[in-house]
């Protein structure tokens, strides 16, 4: 594929409308621009899928870029082309768009994007003096009444700023525009079902040193859902979670500050008339930043052994289990055994209280531990709380990478303020630094950082299975598994920390928090490694459960975590998909439903040789409705299977299929 540039800046006449369309014809974005406006709509197959919505930007001075503005000149460019996507979906993934600039004053530009599946924009400076944004307008009209998919913001404060602290984890709330809560933030990505029956999801990317997007119903203007930004803090005081937090007591009466040109994030628009087109979209990795490193041959994506889900609740063993050595050498023993690439200490293993992550508690010799799991092939990773990693990040990330470790799960951040959007991006740079993978908690969406720093390997920002160690049995996980894909996922990859042993079918499921269970089945399970991105994806449960297990703890060990490929052959959003994957010549396929039953037929014809291929099938047993752990492995030929073999999913259910090729 080439790039092409067409020409450069050129004088705007008077015209007041400019449209940019996408590729393939069927998107338009368009800006109206006059003396009392600057709004962007799009269009999508002829039909209206976002009104006339105002956006600007409001310097602190009182000045305000959009509305009034004099488009002084324009610019078209149209790109097609391959980039490389290491540690992503696929292998390389395909740029494709036609671009607009405005230039709207002096020192500001707005570029507009139209790709086949959807719109993007973003504000563009070039004032060379720092300054301060009040406050950045995006009022999202839809075209009537339409339904929303959102998660709201689970701070219980009442008030806007107590909601700007939040752990960005929530099921999502179905309801009618016009019914959106006008009190409580959500956070981004949602979707909107428009009137015309396209699908309309809205998220950011490239969102560095810049504030996240919240948006909340207009109180005023039917079917609005309107901007809203934490201001930056003030003042700030240690505090939270174990006096790992800073807590903001004080905000700025502005959202950013800015020290020269740059550009600032893109807010997308992702347009899609099917939800398999909503699942497989590209636009939050295309439109992050590219790479900042040029060697990412260190960075080794894989799967974890994971302490905290399960309590460290070994059985069998001839020791007290917990945060200490004799618990960690058998985590490492059984990622050794299994070809698991990592164990990670999660919380605990420093001393408590102290935001000092080089205070280590006595129970536990990390040099020792190092060099233990390097004779056995595994990697630790450190669990860190986030002031006590921010406070001494050089230092700790010298000192941890010296001693061997291979990288961080930092921890409670809960906001996206400036500041600690900052952080993320100084924290996956000194970590890169040191030849350091990381893993994000407590914060909110990837935002293209995963395309910026390929180290940064994971995010969590999703209502992930630890949820499942205290949620009330009210609460509908399956559903929510079959609406990630669609909304969550489209913002990058998550740490869901899938891989539960002890799976309970309808009705079954009840909280414990030091034996925890999955809802649905075991399959369902195993599925979530084909359905869900995650470079670096958790092995949730203990060591002891996996031995009972081995059928399906050599399925999950054996199952990449990046792809060459990654096709949705078939998906309703919120209730089913089925994903597959490439990872050289062999192909893995997930399936997962809600609590409908289901007999799914799977189309394999797409794949090369599958007649004599061999297929390893993972699939829901007879009386997985009763007991979520019941399932069936076969293994059979592409020839007797058939090219569109059928399978059946239980309530909750799943299936996973590995497909080797013959001579493998």
């Amino acid at each position: 594929m080439t790039m092409v540039l067409a020409a450069a800046m050129a004088t705007a006449a008077s015209a007041k409308t400019f449209t940019v369309t996408s590729p393939d014809s069927r998107v338009t974005a368009t800006i109206d621009a006059d003396a009392q406006r600057f709004d962007l709509s799009a269009s999508a197959d002829g039909a209206l899928v976002l009104g006339p919505s105002p956006l600007s930007v409001i310097l602190s001075d009182g000045t305000v870029i959009g509305p009034s503005a004099k488009v002084r000149a324009t610019g078209h460019r149209s790109v097609d082309t391959m980039i490389p996507s290491p540690l992503y979906r696929s292998a390389e993934v395909r740029d494709n768009f036609n671009e607009l600039t405005l230039r709207v004053a002096r020192d500001w530009d707005v570029v507009v994007r139209a790709y086949n599946d959807g719109v993007a924009y973003r504000f563009v400076t070039r004032h060379k003096k720092p300054f301060e944004i009040a406050d950045e307008t995006a009022s999202l009209r839809f075209p009537g009444e339409a339904t929303v998919v959102t998660p709201y913001n689970n701070s219980s404060g009442k008030t806007l700023s107590a909601q700007y602290r939040t752990s960005f984890e929530n099921t999502y709330s179905t309801v009618p525009l016009s019914e959106v809560d006008r009190n409580r933030l959500s956070f981004l990505p949602l979707v909107v079902s428009v009137p015309s029956g396209h699908k309309v999801l809205v998220s950011e990317s490239a969102l560095e040193n810049y504030p996240g997007m919240f948006l909340l119903a207009d109180s005023i203007e039917p079917y609005t859902l309107q901007a809203d930004f934490a201001p930056v803090p003030k003042t700030r005081v240690q505090g939270g979670h174990n006096n790992l937090q800073m807590l903001t007591t004080e905000r700025e009466d502005f959202i950013a500050r800015v020290y020269g040109p740059r550009s600032f994030p893109w807010r997308m628009i992702v347009i899609a008339q099917d939800d398999a087109t909503l699942a497989a979209t590209d636009m939050t990795y295309l439109l992050g930043e590219p790479s900042r490193l040029d060697d990412t041959s260190w960075i080794k994506p894989g799967k974890v052994a994971w302490d905290w889900w399960n309590d460290w609740n070994l059985i069998g063993v001839p020791f007290k289990t917990g945060v200490n050595n004799d618990t960690y050498k058998a985590y490492i023993d059984f990622a050794s055994a299994n070809g698991i690439e990592y164990v990670i200490l999660d919380e605990g293993w420093a001393v408590n209280l102290k935001a000092d992550l080089m205070q280590v508690v006595p129970e536990i010799d990390l040099p020792m531990l190092v060099d233990y799991a390097d004779s056995k092939g595994v990697g630790l990773i450190l669990w860190a709380g986030y002031h006590a990693f921010d406070r001494d990040m050089e230092n700790v990330c010298r000192h941890y990478s010296d001693m061997g470790i291979k990288g961080f799960k930092i921890d409670f951040m809960d906001h996206d303020d400036q500041l600690i959007t900052d952080f993320n991006y100084r924290a996956a740079e000194t970590a890169a630094k040191y030849n350091m993978i990381v893993d994000f908690h407590g914060t909110s969406k990837p935002a293209g950082l995963n395309r910026t720093w390929p180290n940064v390997v994971n995010f969590e920002g999703v209502f992930g299975l630890e949820q499942m160690k205290w949620a009330d049995e009210s609460t509908d996980m399956v559903t929510y598994d079959v609406m990630v894909p669609f909304i969550r996922q489209v913002a990058g990859p998550l740490d869901y920390t899938q891989g539960a042993m002890s799976n309970a079918a309808k009705g079954n499921y009840r909280p414990i928090y030091n034996d925890p269970m999955s809802q649905g089945t075991r399959c369902r399970q195993l599925a979530l490694y084909m359905i869900f991105d995650s470079p670096l994806t958790m092995l949730c449960d203990t060591p002891s459960n996996y031995s009972r297990e081995p059928e399906s703890t050599a399925f999950i060990a054996s199952t990449p975590t990046v792809w060459d490929e990654t096709r949705v052959l078939d998906a309703k959003m919120g209730e089913y998909i089925v994903t597959a994957r490439r990872s050289g010549d062999e192909w893995w396929i997930g399936g997962i439903t809600d609590w409908t039953p289901r007999d799914m037929k799977v189309d394999l014809s797409f794949i090369p040789g599958i007649e004599s291929a061999t297929i390893e099938v993972m699939a829901d047993g007879a009386n997985a409705h009763r007991n979520g752990r019941d399932y069936s492995r076969t293994v059979t030929t592409g020839a007797k299977l058939g090219a569109s073999p059928t399978v059946h999913l239980a309530p909750g259910g799943g299936f996973a299929m590995r497909i080797t090729p013959a001579g493998r």
